[in-house]
Order: C-alpha cells, then structure tokens, then sequence
C-alpha cells in the first residue's frame, strides 16, 4: 500500500493506492519541467507518479517493484541506494512471515467452523513495537490503539497512545492462553478474544483510547 501526503507535516495521508496486485512500471524519464514520472501498472488501470528528478523515481520504483515482487529489480542504482533496498526487502519479507504465522496461528486455535469466520480486529496491523508508535504519532486522528504481533512471534501486544498534554507510549502484553487472552497488567486480566482485549481498553478509559485505523483516502491522481 502506498500512502500519500499533502506535505511533510501532514499528520494523516490524504490518499491511498493498494499495489499488492501491480503487473509492471515503466521506465523513468524526465517531464520536461524538471521532474521525473513513471507509471504504475495495475490491473484497474494505470496511475502516474511524479518525482523531484530521475534518481529520485528510480529509487521509488526500485522499492515498490521490490515490496510487491520481493526481489530487488535489475534497475542501474547507487551503493547506498541497493543497500536500501535490501534492507526494505528483508524488513518486508518479515513483516509477511509474521502476519502469516499470526493468521495461522488463529486458525489453529478454532475449534468449529463458525469460528473459522472470526476476524482479527480492525486495528490490528503487523508491525513493530516502532512502527506502531510512528503511526499512531503521524495519524493521530486515525486511532490511539494499535493491536500488533508480540516480538516473540508467539503473542500479541498493545501499543497505545495517551495524549492528555504531553503524549505518552505504553506497550502491554497479550498472551494466548487456549481460548483466552490473558492481558499482562499489575493485575493480570483474562478475556475471551482478541477484540475484547481491544474493548477491555477502550472501555477501562471510557473511551479516550480508541481503535487505530486507517482512513480511506480519495480517488485522486496521486504524486511523489
């Protein structure tokens, strides 16, 4: 997913585009005002994006053709710019390893069919303990709780973001225990699933911690 902002300060994106189904990108060549674009092929359509110059695009295209394909693409590239690169590709090679044992590791514990069906909760994202303290800094309007994979990949973990004045991080433990979830507070607290761990918290601070979640942007033609 390629989230885009009106500028560098600006706390929430204002669109979003889902690459996950990307076919190609064309080469990158300057606009003529002396900016650089290459277009995105995807099975919708077709979407340009702008660059400030041609090594700025090429590094672009280079991360998504490598997020979406998960291999470093044959593109002419700086030392430190391949480094990048790699480091992009092993980062993203992780986060789908840990979302795939996660979400494996919640059908083994259904015991009928019906609870094949449960889904984890919207707030739920597969990052790390930094990551979900980045988003909840740059989207405040989105959500102050974040549900992620625990960094044992055996349990979960909550990221929330109290902000009465000074803006405050605290991360608790969620550990699985059969068909429970037992939240490691002073006083341990025991519930039934996932997304009563997300509502235990919400309800203890009558609402002021509210789920995480991603606003959908506009349909626009979105820039670099």
């Amino acid at each position: 997913m390629l989230f885009f902002y009106d500028d560098k300060k600006a706390p929430v994106y204002s669109q979003k585009l889902d690459i996950s189904a990307l076919s190609s990108a064309t080469s990158v060549h300057p606009d003529g005002n002396g900016s650089a674009q290459f277009i995105l092929r995807l099975p919708n359509g077709e979407v340009e994006l702008k660059a400030s110059d041609c090594e700025c695009g090429k590094e672009w295209k280079c991360f998504i053709l490598t997020v979406t394909k998960l291999s470093v693409p044959d593109e002419p590239l700086l030392p430190g710019q391949l480094i990048r690169i790699h480091e992009v590709l092993e980062k993203e090679k992780n986060r789908r390893i840990t979302l795939n044992n996660f979400s494996s590791t919640s059908l083994k514990r259904s015991s009928s069919p019906s609870s094949l069906l449960t889904t984890m909760p919207t707030c739920f994202h597969a990052v790390s303990r930094q990551e979900a303290a980045e988003l909840l800094a740059k989207n405040p309007s989105c959500g102050s709780l974040i549900l992620r994979p625990g960094s044992d990949s055996k349990s979960y973990a909550v990221t929330v973001r109290y902000d009465q004045g000074t803006p405050c991080l605290k991360h608790y433990r969620v550990l699985a225990k059969g068909r429970s979830y037992s939240i490691e507070l002073e006083r341990r607290v025991t519930v039934p699933s996932l997304q009563d761990v997300v509502n235990y918290f919400v309800t203890q601070t009558q609402g002021n911690l509210k789920p995480f979640v991603l606003q959908t942007g506009t349909a626009e033609d979105p820039a670099v």
